[in-house]
């Protein structure tokens, strides 16, 4: 009896053993999983701010208005204040600074205007294209 115990015990003592050491629950460190989802909701967030939401076409456009606006009103203060110089440069008599003068409010004019218009058309084409897509999805897609 002696013998067969022994044997009996051992293979008790090994399979308790084994199982503490394979049956343990795996632990995963608590800083890790936490860290991890705070670098993926920062990522999202600094998506969120790199993305800006499209302009719908009507919006384009109106953009594009406000630029031709603001172009052509950035020119008549230009033109305006070029003839303003040169009319205090003709009272004063120096004429050459007057024309100087009402030169340089004419190209101020003629640059604001022309940068304006160039911005406003394009949003403007950009809009209507927008506009035009979305009427030929409408029409192919029922």
């Amino acid at each position: 009896m002696k013998t067969r115990f022994i044997p009996v015990l051992a293979t008790a003592f090994i399979a308790v053993l084994s199982s503490f050491s394979f049956a343990r629950p795996v632990r995963v460190p608590q800083d890790e999983p936490a860290v991890a989802q705070d670098q993926a909701a920062q990522q999202t967030r600094t998506d969120v701010k790199k993305q800006k939401p499209e302009r719908s076409p009507g919006k384009e456009i109106g953009k594009g208005g406000e630029d031709i606006g603001k172009g052509a009103g950035k020119g008549a203060e230009s033109l305006g204040k070029g003839t303003a110089g040169a009319a205090a440069n003709v009272v004063t008599l120096h004429p050459v600074a007057a024309a100087a003068d009402l030169g340089k409010g004419a190209g101020g004019a003629g640059k604001d205007v022309g940068v304006g218009t160039a911005k406003g058309t394009a949003k403007i084409g950009k809009g209507t294209a927008k506009g035009a897509g979305k009427v030929g999805k409408k029409i192919v897609h029922p």
